[in-house]
């Protein structure tokens, strides 16, 4: 069998660890990165000097992109190239429903399949290989490629079949990420004002039925420690909540809950820029250091 070729366009917080584990998996893998490709590409990846020259030398193209409308515009460059060898684009990227459905129509107009694929584990899962991803495409397609998505994450779920299923899954999972944050912010701040131990009150709600990922991972570890370094930036984290409140809209369900959180988090963006998304804590108990 002929070995596939696989090529990686997005060398960013999340995207250069994860093309680090394919290659370092043994995979053939080739990159590109418009913000500067030779200084980020991992260890044991070709890097090339555009999408056009990564496409034509490509069998599966991972993508690992900010927003939408780049996952949009590269799509639509696929699409229009004369000369590639990409039948498979499995986007990692958290884009929303609309924008994955888009890319899937543009892509399957010009014979390529499209997966939307979003991840989450934050940087240090991206590193580590830990991360979840959430496959909406052909499942023949996830079989075919178990291999090397295994290489970089740990849980591989088939939530559906089509574009946008994937993405559905990720703005849910985020929003209620987001939401834990922001609520264990506020318990915190009450358990505190009471002369409570940060530390002992975490361990009692552990072992309890409010424990949630804030309280057993994100409070623990980067704000009992001063690090924040979840390595997931606020300006992320308030994009997908926001993405999943336009969505929620969109599908006519329930959205008391989210639209508080949207707001909470667009203020804490607007007064922490590019901070670390743990940083919400400082924001709601007023302890912002600038």
């Amino acid at each position: 069998m002929t070995e596939t070729r696989y090529g990686f366009a997005g060398l960013g917080q999340m995207g250069g660890p994860m093309a680090a584990n394919i290659a370092g998996g043994g995979f053939s893998l080739s990159v590109f990165d418009k913000a500067g490709t030779t200084e980020r590409a991992p260890g044991g990846a070709t890097p090339v000097d555009s999408l056009d020259q990564l496409a034509a030398i490509s069998d599966v193209l991972f993508l690992s992109l900010p927003d939408g409308s780049v996952s949009l515009a590269v799509a639509r460059e696929l699409s229009a190239m004369a000369e590639r060898a990409v039948s498979v684009v499995i986007d990692l990227s958290t884009i929303g429903l609309e924008a994955a459905r888009e890319a899937g129509r543009v892509l399957k107009d010009a014979g390529i399949t499209y997966i939307d694929a979003p991840v989450s584990g934050g940087q240090t899962g991206a590193k580590a290989g830990t991360i979840t991803i959430m496959w909406a495409g052909p499942e023949d397609i996830l079989e075919g490629q178990r291999d090397v998505m295994m290489s970089f994450c740990k849980n591989l779920f088939h939530v559906g079949d089509e574009a946008g299923q994937g993405q559905a899954v990720k703005l849910l999972n985020n929003f209620l990420s987001g939401t834990a944050m922001a609520a264990t912010s506020e318990a915190v701040a009450f358990g505190l004002s009471q002369g409570l131990d940060m530390k002992k009150l975490l361990d009692v709600v552990n072992v309890s039925t409010g424990q949630n990922t804030a309280t057993s991972d994100k409070f623990p570890n980067r704000i009992l420690t001063g690090t924040y370094d979840a390595g997931f930036k606020t300006a992320l984290l308030t994009k997908d909540v926001q993405l999943f409140l336009d969505n929620a809209k969109a599908a006519g369900t329930p959205v008391e809950v989210a639209e508080t959180v949207v707001d909470l988090w667009r203020r804490c963006n607007d007064a922490l820029p590019d901070s670390d998304f743990t940083r919400i804590y400082e924001f709601v108990t007023g302890k912002n250091p600038g």
